[in-house]
């Protein structure tokens, strides 16, 4: 924790985590879902909630037994060794850069119908230098600054949900009501169960980034007390936020129009006659992908002195200070060079989501495996409770169902991309890790010199 400065309460992490979670990956990426699994998306986003629900549990219970700023990359180190803490530690960070530059891309998208003249490139460069400075700030200040942020976002959300509503039922709008509407005219699972299966990659991803609470854990000033209640606010806040508002979407436009160009909540209004709905909306949308940038920032900054501190990094990257400076810094050129290689590929949001995505799911599926070997071996944490329901069925049927999740990537043909990109990601940290430990353990060729009488 930053010195002098008092720990981030229970709201504070919450806040700071919906400022991460709640982002491009909902507001936009959510359109890819919607068009793949049709209305049945509904059971994808429920399905994604009761799995981070139990991925969050998990993550608590570890959190609370060793509040570290490593977080999960030391449970897993505890659980299988170091390289598998080496692998994560690496595989997330990658995963969280190629995601935010997804998320400066969907910026980039938004913000360029009104200033056509500037490329999606420059604007996403601009955005993601601007994210990397104001993240020097400091945990106090940014958490604050988060905390008005993802208020906007919200009431952004449940604005829409009321107008949505307004609409389906005709109450004060002075039309017709919609009631199902176009739900009438479409199959419930138009791609069968490969539609479900393959968005919920996408699904997932929107619920990615509460994983901050446990990299922000060692800044609160009793992680045993705040973590619990943050994890606890966070999933009734997305569960519900979520499904409410996917659910309304699907009477008001057809599925199959909706792509990953548009919002689908501006493309509902749109398709309502509400254009000034959607303009306000695309408004909010910037703050709030912008947010999640801010927060995302803030998590891989620690994870990358984490990764310093236990010799996992190039030691020029280590801080001396309270604020990872050089992490942040690292991180921010890592964007902009993410932001251009996925310039590389045709559907370029598509593949920096999905890229993004696995190595999230991968990361949640070791936070699911360590806290299985961890109980076993640990059992509670001291001075908490066991707060996994279930376990250990519980936490095997969420580790299975990640497993599948990631494997159902092809379901959708423009994840493959990510899906390749995922498993190199874990091939090439396993090589580096590997080479690195040979060199290091390497014995030394002792010189042997001999003389003459």
């Amino acid at each position: 924790m930053e010195k002098g400065v008092k720990g981030m309460s229970a709201w504070q992490l919450t806040m700071l985590a919906l400022g991460t979670v709640v982002g491009g990956s909902f507001f936009v990426g959510s359109s890819v879902a919607i068009h793949a699994a049709g209305p049945s998306v509904v059971i994808a986003y429920i399905l994604g909630g009761v799995l981070v629900y139990f991925v969050l549990i998990a993550l608590s219970e570890l959190t609370v037994a060793n509040p570290d700023s490593g977080s999960f990359r030391t449970f897993a180190t505890q659980a299988f060794g170091e390289g598998t803490g080496f692998v994560v530690g690496w595989v997330y960070w990658t995963g969280m850069v190629l995601a935010m530059s997804s998320e400066s891309t969907a910026v980039s998208i938004l913000v360029s119908k009104w200033i056509p003249d500037i490329s999606i490139q420059v604007l996403g460069s601009i955005i993601i230098i601007g994210v990397t400075l104001l993240n020097l700030l400091g945990a106090d200040k940014l958490s604050k600054l988060e905390g008005a942020l993802a208020a906007v976002k919200l009431v952004a959300i449940a604005s829409f949900i009321v107008i949505a509503f307004l609409l389906i039922s005709g109450v004060a709008i002075g039309n017709a009501p919609i009631g199902i509407g176009n739900l009438a005219k479409e199959p419930f699972m138009p791609g069968g169960i490969r539609g479900i299966a393959g968005s919920m990659l996408i699904v997932m991803f929107a619920y990615a980034g509460f994983e901050i609470i446990g990299l922000a854990a060692s800044e609160t000033d009793e992680p045993r007390k705040t973590v619990p209640k943050a994890i606890n606010y966070t999933v009734l806040c997305l569960v519900g936020f979520y499904i409410l508002t996917v659910s309304l979407i699907l009477p008001l436009i057809p599925t199959n129009s909706i792509n990953e160009d548009v919002s689908p909540m501006v493309a509902a209004l749109n398709n309502q006659g509400l254009g000034w709905g959607s303009t306000a909306l695309n408004l909010v949308m910037i703050t709030a992908i912008i947010s999640t940038m801010l927060a995302a920032m803030f998590g891989i900054g620690r994870m990358m002195r984490s990764l310093v501190d236990e010799g996992h990094a190039p030691r020029i990257l280590k801080d001396t200070t309270d604020v990872p400076y050089r992490g942040i810094f690292f991180s921010g050129v890592a964007m902009l060079i993410g932001l251009a290689i996925g310039f590389i590929f045709p559907k370029v949001y598509i593949f920096l989501i999905s890229s993004g995505g696995f190595a999230l799911l991968f990361t949640y599926t070791v936070i699911i495996a360590s806290h299985l070997r961890l109980r076993k071996k640990n059992g509670c944490p001291p001075e908490g409770k066991c707060q996994m329901h279930g376990f250990p069925y519980t936490s095997w049927i969420t580790l299975i169902s990640m497993v599948i999740i990631i494997f159902s990537m092809p379901f959708i043909p423009d994840q493959v991309s990510g899906l390749i990109t995922g498993i190199t990601m874990i091939i090439l940290y396993s090589v580096v890790y590997l080479a690195a430990k040979f060199i290091i353990n390497r014995p030394k060729r002792r010189t042997i010199i001999t003389t003459k009488n």
